[in-house]
């Protein structure tokens, strides 16, 4: 079997396709740049391994189409590409056309329920919606599935320089979120690109083993990586400077303050949980990853 991997070079994706080889596929390592590296994949692991690079745009139907028509692939493993103006309906209808019959699409937790119900308000869910809408209308439900995870533990890594420095400026710091991990949502998104969604599952939630406060979750990695962590509350209008700095356009900056500050809401409400906390064993055979696991197992990527 063949499949092609969009955006391997995240690190997500990436772990989608180490799995998906491991399930024995052919991997087509779909990206912008095919000089970038990947996380996890040497050169010599990428050869040994049979994995090939092909160029492609997700803003580009015509490259899309192009790289899965050399690949062969009938499976894809796809993101969000910000920046299409019809919600990926053209990306999409150009993987159709060349040969994909089946994707996995990785969605977001905050659309609960159906995504023709989510709010244009409700920027996030909103984004991610009409891409499962988008999907609906080129594939039909029973052609894909939509990773849901919950919040990325990677989305800490915003205040690695903090850390490093041992005072973190933040907003909302008892925001609450569960952590999931790049290598559990990378291992379901491989094992259901190779071999389909277990017990009829359409929309596949994922979550960490459980909540945590983004303050307690920065003083668990200062003390994992040997730093002691001063947290020093930041206002509105900080944070908001602070996303927008960090490349996040501003109406979508605006949300997320909005947001986060909120004591329920749906970043904050989650959709499943029990079962999004199960589906991560149920596809690996493992359970969800603690978030100091994690870190523990990443240090370098917050003292880099």
């Amino acid at each position: 079997m063949s499949v092609i991997v969009f955006g391997p070079t995240g690190s997500v994706a990436s772990v989608a396709a180490l799995t998906a080889q491991e399930h024995g596929a052919e991997v087509y390592l779909a990206m912008r740049d095919t000089q970038k590296q990947i996380p996890g994949l040497s050169p010599e692991n990428e050869q040994k391994g049979g994995f090939k690079r092909v160029q492609a745009d997700l803003t580009n139907p015509e490259s899309v189409a192009a790289a899965v028509k050399s690949s062969g692939a009938k499976r894809a493993f796809t993101y969000l590409a910000f920046g299409t103006p019809d919600h990926m309906r053209a990306t999409f209808a150009a993987m159709k056309s060349a040969g994909i019959e089946f994707v996995v699409f990785l969605s977001s937790y905050t659309v609960a329920g159906e995504p023709k119900d989510v709010s244009p308000a409700d920027l996030i869910p909103y984004i991610h919606a009409q891409v499962e809408i988008s999907l609906d209308e080129i594939y039909g439900q029973e052609n894909y599935v939509a990773l849901r995870p919950g919040g990325f533990a990677t989305n800490l890594l915003r205040f690695k320089k903090g850390i490093q420095t041992g005072e973190v400026k933040v907003w909302a710091p008892g925001f609450k979120f569960d952590c999931i991990t790049p290598g559990d949502m990378g291992r379901v998104g491989g094992t259901i690109l190779v071999h389909g969604p277990k017990n009829g599952q359409r929309k596949v939630y994922l979550y960490g083993p459980r909540l945590i406060a983004q303050g307690d979750a920065i003083v668990a990695i200062g003390k994992i990586v040997g730093k002691d962590i001063t947290l020093a509350t930041i206002g509105e209008k900080e944070a908001l400077d602070e996303y927008i700095a960090g490349g996040i356009p501003k109406p979508l900056a605006e949300y997320m303050v909005q947001k986060s500050a909120s004591t329920s809401n749906e970043l904050t409400d989650r959709a499943c949980y029990d079962i999004g906390i199960e589906n991560v064993e149920l596809y690996t055979g493992k359970s969800s990853t603690k978030f100091e696991n994690w870190v523990e197992e990443n240090k370098e990527l917050f003292l880099a």
